[in-house]
């Protein structure tokens, strides 16, 4: 039965369900406030970044109390869905068909990854002495971000042990600074005649790819059978990594998140993969795992965002000159630039509208990139975690 208690006036939430109940609910309203409303506060603060302060305002405001099966809920809910998360991510993800794009397409998207790592290692080394212990962790949960989208952002916090506080700057930063770059990436389309003459490149805008093929829809035996897979790979994942070793950068957890991963890719390429709606329940799932998270959470340190901020406009700015560079050396033209960019920093649900925008005939080339991002976007994390840790100022 629900309980409900006073804590300092205000009426709070005791037990478990009622608790998931609100979650969901919390979780459900603003993704159906964007589809439906077209409010523009939507392209400022995306639908999960407003779920995450909701939900962080009502802890704070004590509409529950962090009563032991409240904690216990939080942190088997969190433990186990994560991975599960990145397992349902990968199932869309073809390899065969993001080789089948070519080394020129490719090679755009590697020198885009490289771009971003010297990007974060060089953002980092000039405000390190303002990054303290682990102050570097929202640096590298958001390179996890930048490589793939929020998924692998939330991979790497659950690998790094990376505080609630710290997420919040990672999404705020992630949500501002990716909005100012997508304006930016839309503004220069004109510039692309100019650009190609500079880079002496030829457009990509007659670029022949195959179409991705269209998911079918999301049937109720569909969920149960996602649902149950990506629960049982998580459960095989964490009883292989209680045989791997492990060390100061590499926990069992770390290796839990890395093997649903790659269970993910492996179940991709068999006749599995074809039932739809793996994406679906991932989109939903993540939405309600930032909740989760949230719960947990208040707004101490929020004071910092504006050097985050900062630290995100920083690393954007070296990526751009980075890339620039890169195009003018290997005759690379602005459109695939643009894709190959917002494909790492915007991930899949915007990179095919910039590309749309750009020519038709990218809009595959953007999809696939962006799925190339997600396989590989917490191992970037990851590394960049790593390399942070190692540099780091005590």
């Amino acid at each position: 039965m629900a309980r409900c208690g006073h804590a300092q006036g205000v009426q709070v939430i005791q037990t478990v369900w009622p608790f998931l109940g609100l979650m969901l609910v919390v979780a459900g309203i603003f993704p159906a406030l964007e589809r439906r409303s077209g409010w523009r506060v939507f392209a400022v603060l995306p639908p999960i970044v407003m779920v995450y302060l909701t939900v962080t305002a009502m802890a704070i405001a004590g509409v529950w109390e962090v009563t032991a099966p409240i904690k216990a809920a939080q942190s088997l809910l969190v433990g186990n869905l994560v991975p599960a998360l990145l397992f349902l991510l990968m199932i869309n993800c073809d390899l065969r068909a993001i080789f089948r794009l070519g080394p020129r397409v490719l090679a755009v998207f590697a020198c885009t990854s490289v771009s971003l790592f010297i990007a974060f290692i060089g953002t980092f080394l000039i405000y390190r002495h303002w990054l303290h212990g682990d102050a570097w962790h929202p640096l590298a949960a958001l390179s996890g971000s930048w490589m793939g989208g929020t998924a692998n952002m939330i991979g790497v916090k659950q690998a790094i042990g990376m505080s609630d506080p710290h997420l919040a700057m990672s999404l705020l930063t992630d949500a501002i600074c990716y909005s100012m770059w997508v304006v930016v990436l839309f503004s220069v389309a004109r510039l692309a005649p100019a650009f190609n003459r500079w880079t002496r490149a030829r457009s990509s805008g007659d670029l022949v790819v195959a179409d991705v093929a269209a998911s079918g829809p999301t049937v109720p035996e569909n969920v149960l059978l996602w649902l149950g897979a990506a629960l049982l790979a998580t459960t095989l994942a964490r009883l292989l990594a209680g045989l791997l070793p492990t060390s100061d950068m590499v926990s069992a957890s770390t290796w839990t998140i890395l093997l649903s991963t790659l269970a993910g890719l492996v179940v991709a390429h068999t006749p599995l993969a074809k039932f739809p709606g793996a994406g679906s329940i991932s989109g939903a799932l993540l939405i309600f795992v930032v909740a989760m998270l949230a719960s947990q959470s208040n707004f101490h340190g929020l004071g910092e965002a504006p050097l985050y901020l900062l630290c995100g406009a920083t690393v954007i700015v070296l990526h751009a000159v980075l890339l620039v560079c890169f195009a003018r050396l290997f005759h690379f033209d602005l459109y695939l630039c643009g894709i190959a960019s917002l494909a790492h920093i915007g991930g899949v649900a915007a990179t095919p509208v910039l590309a749309a925008s750009y020519s038709r005939a990218l809009v595959p080339v953007g999809i696939l990139l962006a799925l190339l991002g997600y396989i590989l976007g917490t191992g970037f994390g990851l590394l960049m975690a790593s390399l942070m840790a190692m540099l780091a100022v005590p």
